[in-house]
């Protein structure tokens, strides 16, 4: 079955960094569109990010204002998200899902972003 599991949340302040990961497996990862998503109990589920499966195109919400970067490697099955310059109302849980649409998603990784 198809299993995503993301990693590299924390706790940072205001302007710092984080590395997200996500590692799939039970499909053909290298065939299907990945996606990030987040949740905060605020806003919701919002979609972050989408990459295709060979990772050339790659869109981002309007909130990015190109902090995140979204990249794959096929080779090992993983996606990932950079986020930098991370604001505290970035906090949220991050989810990687399979394809574009939330249906298909990890248990989510807590980013926390506050002083």
């Amino acid at each position: 079955q198809v299993q995503l599991v993301e990693s590299g949340g924390g706790l940072v302040q205001p302007g710092g960094s984080l590395r997200l990961s996500c590692a799939a497996s039970g499909f053909t990862f290298s065939n299907s569109g990945m996606s990030w998503f987040r949740q905060t109990p605020g806003k919701g589920l919002e979609r972050v990010s989408t990459i295709n499966s060979v990772g050339n195109t790659k869109t981002y919400a309007g909130f990015v204002e190109r902090r995140f970067l979204i990249s794959r490697d096929n080779a090992k099955n993983t996606l990932y998200l950079q986020l930098s310059n991370l604001k505290t109302e970035d906090s949220a849980i991050y989810y990687c899902a399979k394809d574009f649409t939330s249906a298909i998603r990890g248990q989510g990784t807590q980013v926390t972003v506050s002083s």
